[in-house]
């Protein structure tokens, strides 16, 4: 019973983090901005959406994002104001165009490369040695006799 308590605890807790009082009475627009909130990176904490950040900034921008989606605004207009507010940081999975398309790409290309060069080591190193000319067989020859 207790490692069940534990474990609803640590489920719920990120829940916990929009207060009662920041929420909408509407349920469709408070799912809207749940929705929305999960996707912003809260500009305090790393890796953390502000939905499940307790810190001040978030609870702050979870009630700005609820007011643009009180006055009207679609997902992407609130998503847009956040945006150009706070850049392209405050996305937890930015777009991939652009100079962003880059970043994408460098992880898979960097893959590829050293793939390439692994296995052109690998074979390069089965090749079997050149046989030794007359003169270094002689040469060789000398020095194990010695």
């Amino acid at each position: 019973m207790r490692r069940l308590l534990i474990i609803l605890l640590l489920v719920a807790a990120p829940v916990w983090a929009v207060e009662p009082g920041e929420m909408l009475d509407d349920p469709a627009l408070e799912a809207r901005a749940r929705e929305i909130s999960q996707g912003l990176r809260c500009p305090v904490c790393r890796n953390e959406s502000i939905d499940e950040s307790h810190a001040t900034l978030s609870r702050e921008l979870r009630i700005v994002l609820r007011e643009r989606i009180v006055a009207g605004d679609t997902d992407a207009q609130a998503v847009d104001f956040m945006v150009a507010r706070y850049g392209e940081y405050v996305l937890l999975r930015p777009d991939a165009r652009g100079a962003n398309l880059i970043l994408w790409l460098a992880a898979p290309a960097m893959l590829v490369l050293s793939l390439g060069v692994g296995w052109a080591t690998i074979r390069r190193r089965r090749t079997a040695p050149a046989a030794l000319t007359d003169a270094e067989q002689a040469e060789l020859d000398k020095i194990l006799e010695a």
